[in-house]
């Protein structure tokens, strides 16, 4: 049994260790009154473990990303784009335009400098689509941009209201499932035009923004849960399979994992019934990696219907995070460039010919790119 001395002489140097490495009492308080005044949007982690830490100088395959947008404003945009590209290996990038008319047209002639490198979709022209006649105008118009090098449509998009945007005019008040809409999806399966279609927002917009949804960080910049008449995430989904199981000669590339990242066996149930669903995995990455077991047996089974996407702009940093999480088994990292979310990122460690397909060649198939 030690003696009283023995104990005093270790508390005073506990004492004083303690002292010398903490800070003072009032530095302390200044502390806790930043870290109760922190607010979630300004939460931005580190990772302090040691693990892993693999840096994709360029992608395993050469690859076509399926969801982009025409962000740049300048020619010369478009040269610095095409060079992060040449650097990552990224042989093709699909703009989702969703225009029509002459924004279109103008559009087509921006990058007809890089017309090997871009491939361009168009949208849909939904004027008149309030009133009695609609449809003969808005396919023509499909014909006409298909006739300047539309090599489908989209981005098409519904978080619940039937918002169906497409520029210059969005059909407002009117879901993918509208008959309305017939006539065009009949013309994109004449056609061979793949669409791709944005239906529903992640889960955690539409619950409520509270203690329980741990999502929050993220989704309240995008809430939904307090938008009136609005369809929720499951009635997105109902409206998602019937104009799937409506148009089955249509290609559907619905974006983002179908907004289903949260529940990938539901998604694995729509992909199993319906042979002419695909999805992109832009900007769900996040979303994703949180769960990289589930998800790696997912990209595995399904490697078949599933396509590269970014949706996040051309920084090449990001370009790098989005292959280290598909080609590696990093664990527990953060990017806060393209996550708003407070979870980690981990890496899928995907196999050679689950990325292969990924990357390039379902985009080849879906694209009707020769090899």
């Amino acid at each position: 049994m030690k003696s009283k001395h023995f104990l005093l002489a270790c508390s005073v140097v506990m004492l004083s260790c303690t002292s010398a490495h903490q800070p003072s009492v009032s530095g302390m308080a200044g502390q806790d009154e930043r870290v109760s005044s922190l607010l979630l949007k300004d939460f931005r982690p580190r990772s302090l473990h040691k693990t892993m830490e693999t840096r994709i100088e360029r992608a395993a395959f050469p690859v076509i990303d399926m969801h982009s947008h025409a962000y740049p404003k300048t020619i010369e945009d478009i040269d610095e784009w095409v060079e992060t590209m040449d650097k990552l290996g990224i042989d093709k990038t699909v703009l989702l335009t969703g225009q029509t008319g002459k924004a279109f047209d103008s559009l087509m002639t921006v990058y007809a400098n890089y017309n090997d490198r871009f491939i361009l979709f168009c949208g849909f022209d939904y004027t008149g689509y309030d009133r009695p006649g609609f449809g003969p105008a808005a396919v023509k118009e499909l014909e006409r941009c298909v006739a300047m090098g539309a090599k489908g449509v989209g981005e098409l998009g519904d978080k619940g209201w039937g918002e169906m945007y497409s520029k210059p005019q969005r059909g407002l008040g009117m879901h993918p499932d509208d008959a309305r809409m017939k006539p065009l999806f009949d013309k994109c399966a004449e056609l061979n035009l793949p669409v791709s279609i944005h239906v529903a927002d992640p889960i955690w917009m539409y619950q409520p923004m509270d203690s329980l949804n741990d999502g929050l960080m993220n989704a309240f910049k995008w809430r939904l849960d307090d938008k009136a008449d609005i369809l929720d995430h499951a009635g997105m989904m109902e409206v998602l399979a019937k104009v799937v199981a409506d148009n089955p000669h249509v290609t559907f590339i619905a974006c983002h994992n179908a907004n289903l990242s949260h529940d990938l066996a539901s998604l694995a149930l729509l992909l199993d019934q319906f042979p002419n669903l695909y999805v992109d995995n832009a900007a769900q990455y996040g979303e994703t990696s949180v769960t990289p077991r589930t998800a790696a047996k997912f990209y595995k089974k399904y490697a078949d219907r599933i396509v590269y996407g970014t949706d996040m702009g051309m920084d090449e940093e990001m370009y790098r995070t989005t292959m280290r999480i598909l080609e590696t088994e990093d664990e527990h990292f953060y990017d806060h460039r393209i996550s708003a979310y407070h979870w980690s990122m981990n890496g899928f460690g995907l196999d050679n010919d689950v990325l292969e397909k990924i990357y390039r060649l379902n985009a080849i198939k879906l694209l009707g790119l020769g090899q």
